[in-house]
Formats: C-alpha cells, sequence, structure tokens
C-alpha cells in the first residue's frame, strides 16, 4: 500500500478510508487509489508511491507437437 500524509489544516472524514484524518497524519491508501490522492498536492502530500507491480512470469515456450493421425 502506499503512503501519504494529509496537509490540510482541519481533520477531515475519508469516507474511503473509513475513518477522521488529523493534519500531519501520515495514512495509507489502496494502490489503485493512489492518484486520487497525489493529484492533490494541496491536500495530500506523497510519502511512499506503489510498489512496482510484479509482473507476470513469461509463458514457458515449448515445441509444437506433431498433428495425430487418424487411421
Amino acid at each position: 500500500m502506499a503512503r501519504v500524509r494529509f496537509v490540510g489544516p482541519e481533520q477531515v472524514t475519508v469516507p474511503e478510508l473509513g475513518r477522521t484524518v488529523e493534519p500531519d497524519e501520515t495514512v495509507e491508501v489502496p494502490d489503485d487509489r493512489f492518484e486520487g490522492y497525489a493529484c492533490q498536492p494541496s491536500t495530500w502530500e506523497v510519502v511512499e508511491e506503489p510498489k512496482a507491480a510484479v509482473p507476470p512470469a513469461p509463458l514457458k515456450k515449448t515445441a509444437a507437437r506433431a498433428p495425430q493421425k487418424e487411421d
């Protein structure tokens, strides 16, 4: 999860987090919602960006099988 710090002057209720956030408090936010906080620099300061998603392992290539003969 990513982390952001609330830089507003008064406490604010953040429904997405299900709680009230105090001024200068650092909170964890879901990685997929990080941009929603980062795009508000007058309200939220980025502390820790989301971790890079681990790409899936490449598929293992195998030789093609010979077609089956029908009798």
